[in-house]
Order: structure tokens, then C-alpha cells, then sequence
């Protein structure tokens, strides 16, 4: 196609499209490699530590802290079995899931209950309520940790796995998880309220058939950080457990010594390679939606 005589305007032809095209995809393409190197090139500090982990659970103790080596010299997978005889090690891991998962389910409940409550509903001192629920985030468990302790202790609840359970579920991630809720639930339109009430649902109804379903990505994101909670506390089980059979993974990785107090340092890399590969494949796989949720709730920055 040629442009016509006068205009003034170069001639377009299908070759010099296709040429522009192509420089036009491979510029694209080469910006995303680029991007794609940087991000890799940022990402080697964080990963390399956990890769250190994983290759050292391999290794001898003496080749630990040997000339350093991304590779065992052997592939020793005794470690692994060492772990499990040295000390109740599956005990403690049983312990560390159903703990979790009890918080997890029971922190989801009431953080929904309470969230839909103080978004939703009208009702005397809410706002006062709700700042009183938000100032426990302010102040760290190691605050509250001797008043919590002389309370359990009142209610004969140490050495049990108890206040692991409670002070989780009532403490201050229980009012991040309401906060959470409460800021996905203030986004429900008003006309769908009031349609639902039309139809003749109670307050309760509306929470159970309305709200809950579309809250799959506030409920995610509660679910998935509250796990992650329960499953990393080592501050209240130290404190509150005293017996080897009730330990969870955090005190049990800290009790992998000899004799003499010495860390047997392959056999709690090895360990804490079996406890985190897990909770990390659970979080690449839903960090989306812990992302999403946080947007939507006005947490991300």
C-alpha cells in the first residue's frame, strides 16, 4: 500500500509492519527478562539461607559449620529418621497441627461473629469496643505474658495445651482476624441488606447465607495467617508447658542437645526442614489471596 502523491506521509507496507510488530514484541519480551533477572537477582538473599537449611539436614554435624558448601558432601536421610528417635519429635508435630487447626477454626468463627457485628449492627458503645479490641494489638506478649500466666494458672490450666488454644484464639491476632473481617464486611452493600430483609432474614441469616459466602478471601487470608500464628508461637509454650509429651515444634527444634547442652545442629536443621517445607507449600499456594484480602481490607500500603 502506497501512501498517495503529496501527502507527505511515508508508505506502509505489510513487510515494514511486520518488522515493526516483531521489534515491538521482542522489546516487550526483553523488558520482561530484564524484570525477571532483577527480581531473581533480589531474591538470592532470601533463599539462600533456606537452602542452607535444607542442604545442612543432609550433613554431619563436624560438616555444618565445615568450609561452607551449598551440596553435602553425602546425602545422609538418617538424619531425618535420627530425629524421630532422638526425642517424641512426630508427639510434638501431632501437637503443633491439631493445636493449630483448633485455633484456626475457632479464630475464624468468632473473628466473623465479631466482625459482622461490629460492621453491620447498631448498638451502644461499638466505636468504644472496637478501639478497646484494636489497643491489644499495641502491646506485645511479652507484656501480657505474666498476668496471662497467673490467670492459667488461677484457672489450673498450666501444663496444658489450653492457653496455647485460648490466648491465640482471644489475644491480640484474634482482634487482627476481627479487624480483618469487619473491614471486608463493611464493603456489603446496603441495598443487599435490605433485600435480604425483605425476604425476611434476621440479622443471623443475612451473616450465614449473604456475608459468609462472599467473605472467601477475608476467610482465607484469617485462616491462613492464624495457622501460621499458632504454628510459629514458642514464648507461650515455654511458658506455660513444663512436660516433654505436651511440647509443640517450636520447643522441640530447641531441644535437639546433647548432654552437655550443645546443639545437635543436623539433626534440628533436619527437623526444622520437615516443619517448614509444609507451611511453605501452603503459602506460596494462597499468598494470593492473602494479598487480595489485605487490599480489600485497607491493610495494604
Amino acid at each position: 500500500m502506497v501512501s498517495p502523491k503529496g501527502s507527505g506521509s511515508p508508505s506502509v507496507t505489510p513487510g515494514r509492519l511486520r518488522v515493526f510488530l516483531r521489534a515491538l514484541v521482542s522489546s516487550r519480551v526483553r523488558g520482561r527478562l530484564v524484570w525477571y533477572l532483577v527480581l531473581a537477582v533480589i531474591a538470592i538473599p532470601f533463599f539462600l539461607p533456606f537452602w542452607w537449611m535444607v542442604t545442612s539436614s543432609f550433613k554431619t554435624a563436624t560438616e555444618v559449620f565445615a568450609d561452607p558448601s551449598f551440596f553435602p558432601s553425602a546425602w545422609r536421610w538418617g538424619n531425618f529418621i535420627d530425629a524421630f528417635r532422638y526425642q517424641p519429635f512426630a508427639r510434638h508435630y501431632f501437637n503443633s497441627v491439631y493445636i493449630a487447626v483448633i485455633v484456626t477454626v475457632a479464630t475464624v468463627l468468632i473473628s466473623s461473629l465479631s466482625g459482622y457485628a461490629y460492621a453491620r449492627l447498631r448498638f451502644a458503645g461499638r466505636s468504644l469496643l472496637f478501639v478497646l479490641i484494636l489497643s491489644s494489638l499495641m502491646m506485645p506478649s511479652e507484656v501480657t505474658i505474666i498476668p496471662n500466666f497467673f490467670l492459667m494458672s488461677f484457672l489450673g490450666l498450666t501444663n496444658t495445651h489450653w492457653p496455647l488454644i485460648l490466648l491465640a484464639v482471644l489475644g491480640a491476632h484474634g482482634a487482627l482476624s476481627t479487624f480483618i473481617m469487619r473491614q471486608h464486611f463493611l464493603m456489603i452493600p446496603g441495598e443487599l441488606e435490605d433485600a435480604a430483609r425483605i425476604d425476611g432474614l434476621g440479622n443471623f441469616g443475612i451473616f450465614l447465607r449473604i456475608a459468609m459466602p462472599i467473605a472467601g478471601a477475608a476467610i482465607s487470608a484469617v485462616t491462613i495467617l492464624t495457622f501460621l500464628h499458632s504454628w510459629n508461637l514458642f514464648l507461650e509454650p515455654l511458658v506455660f508447658l513444663n512436660e516433654l509429651r505436651l511440647f509443640t515444634l517450636p520447643l522441640s527444634l530447641n531441644n535437639f542437645r546433647d548432654a552437655y547442652g550443645v546443639p545437635l545442629w543436623h539433626l534440628q536443621l533436619a527437623a526444622t526442614t520437615m516443619s517448614v517445607v509444609p507451611i511453605l507449600v501452603v503459602y506460596i499456594m494462597a499468598q494470593q489471596k492473602i494479598s487480595s484480602a489485605l487490599a480489600f481490607s485497607g491493610l495494604k500500603g
